[in-house]
């Protein structure tokens, strides 16, 4: 598990350490400068020359790159430090360091004044993590000169310039790198997109913030990592069919059969002991030879008071509802939804369809409740809150977020990097998964991996977090095996099944 701070609690963080722990701010930037460092001789490896750039702001972010470039210096490489922006205005770090470079008889030069040439390695110090507005005027020139310099290697310091570290936003213009160097704790911006493809590979170095600044900070959000997968149940060796949990997918308009099978296929794969799959009665036969495992409860010109008896009686045998891939947005759909959530009292997975049929029919959230996990892409989330995609996307966390506090529910919201909001301002980004799994059936995959995962014990929140970072996996390591393009929702619920041989 690894923490995720915005810039505002990045800040706060390093307060408490200079002004109530007592670490004194040089020491902290002595460390991050020296890790900044061993970053630029690690790329400097793979080439045959490095004349270094560092350009560098006039706040603590350049002093950093400053002091990088000393560390560098010292250690013979050829660099030149250019200063961009108004050096009357700097912090006092900054000009700390400053001084220490003109002692050394650096090559210092604003950069208005540099003649470019070959540059091997760019290391981008000129904003950090303090970027809240669009970059604009002789800041914009910089950084657009950074991007045409034809850099070999871009190394950033905390956050490449240009990218807001709380969302991930370009602000009018950004370095792309191709190393980040960030301090104490991964930020959200490089996490969410695009901000994730502007900081490639990130590096997280200690420097020594101690965990009570990140307590007294409130940070809350994390993301998983490979060592997460021992967070999956183990299987009692002592049990049953029935010991793993019965899951109901209610699923599946006529004709409308693959999102039944992928959902159920993925609960069965990630461990549950029964699953029973509720739909048209037109895909009774295909599901039944697709997935000869599933239990099939069909259904077929219900009078309402059939249905809603039929929905009575698989609530009282489920331990975990999926309700929603595929069922259509008839009034039979309507129906379905209405008395599920009615009269179920475990928890349910609300997908798809389902989430239209809310969206359409808005006084069914009523029935909402706290075992409810909701898992919408961004078009479904726009008509859930009426807001345009394109404004969801800017700010992905908190529409999650707010969703998930109006009505006291798991909200999954998925995007590239998918986000996860709870009740008690539980907030997971997920950093796994690839664009290869943008394919039909891949949502419905993660229904029912999550389900899985409920059926296995987990609590709503936790399989919620647990099923979008094991469905991410699963879709790297088929992109591994077959590249960006052929990846097939199937071979997702394949792949499931040989995650929990890590865990």
């Amino acid at each position: 598990m690894r923490y995720l701070v915005t810039g505002r609690q990045m800040k706060a963080i390093d307060q408490y350490t200079i002004q109530t722990v007592g670490i004194p701010s040089v020491v902290l930037m002595e460390r991050a400068a020296a890790a900044v460092a061993d970053v630029v001789e690690a790329e400097k490896k793979a080439l045959d020359s490095c004349n270094i750039w560092a350009v560098c702001g006039t706040g603590n972010n350049g002093a950093d790159g400053v002091a990088a470039a000393r560390i560098l210096h010292n250690k013979g490489y050829q660099v030149t430090v250019i200063l961009a922006g108004d050096q009357e205005k700097g912090t006092e770090e900054f000009y700390l360091q400053k001084r220490i470079a003109q002692n050394l008889e650096m090559q210092l030069v604003e950069w208005k004044d540099f003649l470019p040439g070959r540059c091997d390695i760019l290391l981008d110090a000129v904003f950090g993590v303090g970027l809240s507005r669009e970059v604009e005027g002789e800041y914009r020139e910089v950084l657009e000169m950074m991007n045409q310099a034809n850099a070999r290697k871009v190394v950033a310091v905390d956050m490449p310039s240009g990218i807001n570290s709380d969302n991930g936003q370009v602000m009018g213009c950004a370095v792309c790198a191709d190393v980040t160097v960030t301090f104490g704790y991964e930020k959200m911006g490089s996490v969410l997109y695009p901000g994730r493809a502007y900081c490639k590979k990130v590096i997280i170095s200690d420097i020594g913030f101690p965990p009570q600044s990140r307590r007294a900070a409130g940070v809350a959000a994390y993301t998983y990592g490979p060592e997460d997968l021992k967070r999956i149940p183990e299987r009692s060796a002592y049990g049953n069919k029935g010991t793993f949990g019965k899951v109901l997918v209610a699923a599946g308009s006529p004709g409308m059969a693959g999102a039944a099978y992928l959902c159920a296929k993925s609960a069965y794969g990630m461990g549950a002991g029964l699953v029973k799959i509720m739909t048209a009665e037109e895909n009774r036969q295909s599901l039944q030879q697709l997935l000869p495992e599933a239990i099939v409860s069909s259904y077929s010109n219900l009078s309402e008071t059939e249905l809603s008896k039929r929905v009575e009686e698989e609530c009282a045998w489920a331990d975990v509802i999926v309700l929603g891939p595929g069922i259509g947005q008839s009034e039979t759909a309507c129906l379905l939804v209405r008395e599920f959530l009615m009269n179920a009292y475990v928890p349910i997975v609300l997908d798809a369809d389902g989430l239209n049929v809310i969206a359409a029919h808005s006084e069914l959230a009523q029935y909402f409740t706290e075992n409810i996990i909701i898992t919408p892409h961004l078009g479904e989330m726009s008509r859930l809150t009426r807001q345009p995609v394109s404004e969801i996307q800017k700010k992905l966390v908190e529409t999650a977020s707010g969703y998930s506090a109006m009505y006291g529910i798991q909200c999954v919201l998925k995007d590239a990097a998918t986000v996860v909001a709870g009740r008690d301002n539980q907030c997971y980004v997920n950093s796994s998964g690839n664009s290869a799994m943008a394919k039909g059936g891949s949502g419905d995959v993660l229904s029912g991996v999550v389900a899985g995962l409920l059926a296995l014990g987990l609590d709503p929140w936790e399989a919620a977090v647990l099923g979008v970072y094991l469905h991410g996996t699963a879709g790297d390591r088929v992109r591994e095996k077959k590249g960006p393009h052929g990846l097939l929702a199937g071979e997702l619920a394949e792949e499931i099944g040989y995650l929990s041989k890590e865990g």
